[in-house]
């Protein structure tokens, strides 16, 4: 499209530059801007222009164009705003959807930009009325229509403008009234409260009552029989009549038309197909309800011009108030719009389109305008963001057909390719403890452990009053996450779970699983030491690729190859993953091009190799839909056929209904929230919802099926969700009630959400993490014994983080982290923590050590174990006893002696304990020492489990004598056991 400045009107110079709202109104036919103050005020009498740019995640400006129709304005006010908007676009270059607005009829996106709603005001510029100046307050009735958005009309106050389907607010000089029709749905309800709010701030600077009166209850309360007071006391209400307005257009037939000459001419075809639009014209879809034109991407500016016209006359002869009329450009065409055709290959030509807009811009910029927003800015370069605590506990269980075993901590993070794994991770929360169960599922695993897997973590949830995040995450497709929780992922080939042993049985395959001592290749990735990953390749030369570091091993050699495409950040990480993979063995570094015979040998030979870096499924501007079924869910079946969504734009946290299910589409990821108030059944079927949403592709960009979902519960809704959200109010979820008794309450405190119920208490462990009581919860507690459990009564913080080490062994306890560092994994260590480095052992676990160093010097509070006393005989209680003695008595009781049953659990806190009595223990087997042991050893200290190690193993498991381990300071013990967790 050429482009010419006196095609482009003067008060367009400088639009778009920077997100945000900008509005026009036609005066004179001259498009006028008006100021940010006046923004969401609309007069009847005209006609306007709104600009809605939006700053995308990829540094380009998007925009979107209405044009509003007040119900008195002029028909040539109407035409200059459809003809100006067209100019607008061109000024942007070429690429923006306009949309036509009539009020009454306005699109949801549109009234997304002014929520809680507009309420358009009498008056005008052209058309002849004057703006109206209340010297008084008028009573008005104003009906309310939408689930999501508002639609806000105003009716004539009188007892026939009421029905019992919709919701009506009855504004009057010192209350406002909400008159809940019979049929109105909740969230029809909640939505209009918000309306509500709006007039009380608007019209009464906040300050007036608010009652809301239900249909049917007649007299019931004062409020009921104030409302009706005002239409002359109570009398039923008659039955809704049809009138033009709910009048529906069948948008099941679609017509395509063809505008030549400024005639809409049909075009003949069976069926849509996107062969049929040429790029030299512009054509009319007709749908009823929705009426598109699409302009081709070389159609001159006045044939884009009588095309709109074309489409404005169709409409207005066809008496379709209702209609709404998209303008789009070839190459930026719209979901719905696209939807129409049987098959389109979206063939977007940026170049083309760029070109346009640099021409438009040089044009401005020879005016003197500033044209920096009409050129696509750069992309922001920012680390990924991990949003998720990674100082929690977690459990990970391998699926062995219906059954699941434990994994140790060891292996948390090896992962086979040919196996389903469920895990379990707590950490902390902004507000409380938080919980994400979920299931990774390898590329060559079995469906019936995939289905076990899913079963298991949705019992789990379950379990747990569905207070987790639950997550499916597929082999290839882990978020940063997946990998900030399990911190050094590795995934081997193969499988060891009974599900992929069957599996290759059947099909009479060979078995590849990973064996340490033969010839496997991996590749490094990841952006920093909290997001490393090594995936086993086939160890192949095809399988290389300049952009990433590998590692090469058989029984006797490693080896090292850097791509050239490769960075520092590869190298280290590679260095970091050889401790894991490889820890005892020097590699041997081979740079791309330069390698040696014995490495292309161990890979077969040479070949050629990729330099093409594989990227991630990219995370965009996050979408919110709300999810609709047709009838009751009885089986997943009827789910699948009545389940449908619908977009909400400019999406809030208010938007989330507690009756409804929603859903965020990040294309990278799936979020699938759950409201409080669903019914049961259909909260079990979340993740289905989510694989079905996947499958409706409602944005039409070919989602991939092995993108992650996550169930979000409401009340439970972690960091990594509510990100999404410009802000989040956690007590709204704590609220009692649904979605209108819930939000009443806030428009009746003022706008502040009010707690119904205290905040949820830290739960003890969800996964053997000891928590820390505050300062309201520091007293005494008795807790329940069992000889398979430690259980400890009123201890300190120090003492719980330590028995919570030795209660599970699989558990990362770190309820006493150390500073926050920028790296999980420093390279160096200090002097001090080098001379006590194992060298046999990993130096993982001696950079670990290093944390420990950077401990303040300050001894905390480190329990002594001592022989048990005997218990004695003690007097019952007297029942006239008082409440301070009963207090004593308990304090004494723990200071004293125990029962016979925790012997050996007994501990007295000692806070000026330096070095730790060396005392001749028995020495016994490390396997029957450790918690799960089948024979554990009897009549232990359970707290110092180490120091029955014999000397050997000791050395080995710690990587020092015991004297050097027992010299350190006892808080340096305590550190250096949770780090090491062998029991």
């Amino acid at each position: 499209m050429s482009v010419s400045m006196r095609d482009l009107d003067p008060a367009f110079q400088g639009a778009g530059q920077k997100a945000g709202i900008e509005i026009w109104r036609i005066e004179n036919f001259i498009p006028t801007p008006i100021p940010k103050s006046s923004i969401g005020k609309f007069f009847t009498g005209d006609s306007y222009i709104v600009l809605k740019t939006t700053a995308l995640k990829t540094g380009a400006l998007r925009h979107d164009i209405h044009y509003w129709l007040g119900k008195d304005t002029s028909q040539d006010e109407a035409g200059t705003a459809a003809v100006k908007t067209v100019e607008l676009d061109a000024a942007l270059g070429g690429r923006a959807v306009q949309y036509r607005e009539v009020q009454g009829h306005e699109t949801e996106k549109f009234l997304s930009y002014f929520k809680p709603c507009i309420i358009p005001q009498e008056g005008g510029v052209a058309s002849g009325f004057k703006h109206v100046v209340a010297e008084e307050h008028i009573t008005r009735l104003f009906v309310c229509r939408g689930k999501h958005v508002v639609h806000v009309k105003e009716v004539p106050f009188a007892r026939s403008s009421l029905n019992h389907d919709d919701i009506y607010i009855l504004d009057t000089k010192s209350k406002i009234f909400q008159f809940n029709g019979s049929n109105s749905s909740i969230q029809e309800r909640a939505k209009a409260l918000e309306v509500v709010q709006y007039i009380k701030d608007t019209y009464h600077d906040g300050t007036c009552e608010v009652a809301t009166v239900e249909d049917g209850k007649l007299m019931a309360d004062a409020d009921s029989g104030e409302f009706w007071g005002f239409f002359g006391g109570f009398a039923p209400l008659p039955r809704k009549t049809a009138n033009d307005e709910d009048k529906t257009y069948n948008s099941d037939i679609t017509r395509l038309f063809c505008v030549e000459k400024g005639q809409a001419n049909p075009v003949e075809g069976d069926t849509l197909k996107r062969e049929m639009l040429d790029t030299n014209k512009c054509y009319i879809l007709d749908c009823g309800i929705e009426v598109f034109v699409w302009m081709g991407r070389t159609t001159s500016l006045d044939d884009r011009k009588i095309a709109s016209k074309a489409a404005e006359e169709m409409i207005r002869s066809s008496e379709r108030p209702k209609s709404q009329m998209i303008r789009i450009i070839e190459g930026f065409e719209t979901v719905p719009f696209r939807s129409k055709f049987e098959s389109w290959t979206q063939e977007t030509n940026t170049t083309v389109s760029e070109d346009g807009r640099g021409r438009v811009a040089a044009l401005l910029q020879r005016q003197g305008v500033n044209v920096r927003g009409l050129m696509k800015a750069a992309p922001p370069k920012e680390e990924p963001q991990v949003f998720i605590d990674c100082t929690g506990n977690l459990q990970v269980w391998r699926v062995n057909g219906q059954a699941k075993t434990l994994l140790q901590a060891a292996d948390h993070s090896k992962f086979y390719s040919g196996d389903c794994y469920v895990f379990q991770y707590s950490y902390p929360g902004e507000e409380k403890e938080e919980v994400l169960i979920g299931t990774w599922f390898g590329k060559q695993s079995v469906e019936e452990e995939r289905g076990s897997a899913v079963s298991m973590a949705s019992k789990m949830v379950e379990s747990m009053k569905f207070v987790p995040a639950q997550a499916r995450i597929y082999e290839g497709k882990e978020p940063i996450q997946f990998f900030v929780i399990m911190q050094s992922f590795i995934v081997f080939k193969g499988g060891i779970s009974s599900g992929y042993k069957k599996y290759i049985a059947e099909k009479e395959v060979d078995d590849d699983t990973y064996n340490e001592n033969g010839v496997a290749l991996f590749r490094i990735q990841g952006s920093g030491p909290e997001n490393m990953q090594a995936i086993q390749v086939d160890p192949v030369a095809a399988s290389l690729n300049s952009s990433y570091y590998y590692i090469l091993h058989n029984d006797s050699s490693v080896f090292t190859w850097a791509g050239n495409l490769s960075t520092a950040t590869d190298q280290e990480l590679a260095e970091r993953q050889l401790d894991l993979i490889k820890p005892n063995q020097q590699s041997r570094a081979q740079k791309e091009g330069s390698e040696s015979e014995q490495f292309w040998e161990l890979l077969g030979g040479k070949a050629e190799y990729s330099s093409q870096k594989l990227t991630k499924e990219p995370e965009r501007d996050p979408h919110l839909f709300s999810c609709t079924f047709t009838k009751e869910v009885l089986k997943v079946r009827i789910l699948l056929k009545s389940f449908f969504v619908t977009e909400i734009y400019n999406f809030t946290q208010d938007d989330l209904m507690t009756e409804d299910i929603f859903i965020i589409d990040c294309h990278s990821e799936i979020f699938v929230w759950v409201g409080q108030e669903v019914v049961p059944k259909n909260k079990l079927l979340a993740l289905t919802i989510g694989e079905k949403f996947i499958e409706k592709d409602s944005l039409l960009e070919k989602l991939s099926p092995e993108a992650p979902i996550y169930v979000i519960m409401e009340g439970g809704e972690p960091s990594f969700f509510t990100r999404f959200f410009t802000s989040w109010d956690s007590s709204k979820s704590a609220m009692h009630g649904n979605s209108f008794q819930r939000k009443l309450k806030i428009v009746k405190n003022g706008g502040t959400p009010v707690a119904d119920k205290p905040k949820r208490r830290t739960p003890a462990s969800y996964g053997g993490r000891a928590s820390v009581p505050d300062k309201s919860q520091q007293r005494s507690r008795s807790m329940s014994f069992s000889p398979d459990r430690v259980r400890v009564r009123g201890r300190s913080p120090a003492f719980n983080a330590l028995a919570a080490t030795f209660e599970s062994q699989n558990a990362r306890n770190l309820s006493t982290p150390p500073p926050v560092v920028r790296k999980l994994y420093p390279r160096s260590v200090t002097p001090d923590s080098s001379k006590f480095a194992p060298a046999p052992k990993s130096s993982a676990i001696a950079s670990r050590s290093a944390l420990f160093e950077k401990i303040p010097p300050q001894e905390p509070s480190i329990p002594k174990p001592v022989k048990a006393s005997p218990k004695t005989p003690e007097s019952p209680a007297p029942e006239s006893n008082s409440k301070e003695q009963e207090e004593k008595k308990e304090n004494d009781k723990e200071e004293g002696s125990m029962s016979s049953r925790i012997e050996s659990l007994t501990i007295q806190e000692d806070a000026k304990e330096g070095v730790e009595d060396e005392e001749d223990l028995p020495a016994h087997p490390y396997d029957r020492l450790k918690t799960t042991s089948t024979d554990p050893v009897s009549d232990i200290d359970v707290t110092r489990r180490e120091a029955y190690l014999s000397s050997e193993e000791f050395k080995e498991k710690f990587g020092m004598t015991k004297e050097a381990f027992y010299k350190l300071p006892k808080w340096k013990q305590n550190k250096f056991k949770m780090a090491v967790q062998l029991f």
